[in-house]
């Protein structure tokens, strides 16, 4: 068998965690990467993975050809992306996975990145859950949090703030909380993905932190319909600035708590580890993060001064 090829599945194997991820990964039969490993381990004559029914992990010997494979499969990345940059011309397939309020953020770019390149074929998918990049194949993610995985690499964007709201109506049956403590005895609904779970964070007056402990009866990856509880009376909402600008505008939703202001996150751009990135991908990103200035009323129109 090639030896080129026996030695990217190895590496797809692990990467992926299994035969048949890699194999998905590698549009190869899970019984094909199989025996591109085995003839791998018996051209070394070593074990290089631990197999059992439930998952594969590295030998010893395994995780030492496994830190150098990926090396020398990253250099030749590299040697194949310098002469794709001498073409000056990106092409292939860039898969992209959006988060689904950041589409009219990302949109424009991906649709001048078409124009411009319309060698490369774009597949954009869009929601809220999260995702395997590896195991998946997106290239690119562009996420309201950071990922949880730290293998991955991200590249902020721009910034975003929260908003602690409610409707009038939620107000008049519950009152209106006076301080941040006050949040504990109200009904804090609140999105599956702000990353501290039981407490909403926040910035005083003079710069310092400040957090609530919180709970509430409502928890969703959806932050439109954090939107909509909120402005039905349901709770006490930490909702996304550019979601809920036009209901505060308008009166349907009321700020909380002006002397305390929600802490910032970033639009970020995340993608896998990589000794050096592809063209297309990152061209793309370089997109984004030129055209993130403009769009950066968008995401957060209160701006990074205005109090929350």
């Amino acid at each position: 068998m090639d030896r080129l090829t026996s030695l990217t599945a190895f590496v797809r194997v692990v990467d992926a965690g299994g035969f048949s991820a890699a194999g998905r990964r590698l549009n190869m039969s899970t019984t094909m990467v199989s025996s591109h490993v085995q003839a791998l381990e018996d051209r070394l004559g070593v074990r290089l993975l631990n197999r059992t029914t439930r998952k594969v992990s590295l030998s010893e010997v395994g995780k030492a050809y496994y830190d150098r494979a990926t090396q020398i499969l990253a250099d030749l990345e590299q040697a194949d992306e310098i002469a794709s940059t001498l073409q000056s011309t990106p092409s292939g397939t860039l898969r992209i996975y959006i988060a689904t309020h950041l589409v009219p953020f990302v949109v424009p770019v991906v649709t001048e990145f078409m124009s411009t390149y319309p060698e490369v074929k774009l597949e954009v998918m869009m929601g809220e859950r999260e995702i395997d990049m590896i195991e998946e194949g997106f290239d690119l993610a562009v996420r309201l949090v950071p990922p949880r995985d730290s293998s991955l690499i991200t590249r902020s964007l721009a910034t975003w703030r929260h908003v602690l709201c409610c409707s009038p109506d939620y107000i008049e049956r519950h009152g209106r909380p006076q301080h941040l403590a006050d949040l504990a005895a109200h009904n804090c609904i609140r999105h599956v993905h702000y990353p501290y779970p039981d407490e909403w964070r926040f910035i005083d007056r003079s710069g310092a932190p400040a957090a609530a402990r919180i709970s509430g009866t409502l928890v969703t990856n959806s932050g439109e319909t954090l939107r909509q509880a909120a402005l039905h009376g349901i709770g006490v909402s930490l909702g996304a600035g550019f979601l809920v600008h036009d209901d505060l505008e308008a009166g349907r939703l009321l700020r909380l708590l002006p002397d305390y202001r929600p802490v910032d996150f970033a639009v970020n751009a995340i993608y896998p580890h990589r000794h050096h990135l592809s063209v297309k991908v990152r061209i793309f990103m370089d997109l984004l993060a030129k055209r993130s200035a403009d769009q950066q009323k968008l995401i957060n129109p209160h701006g990074r001064d205005a109090p929350a």
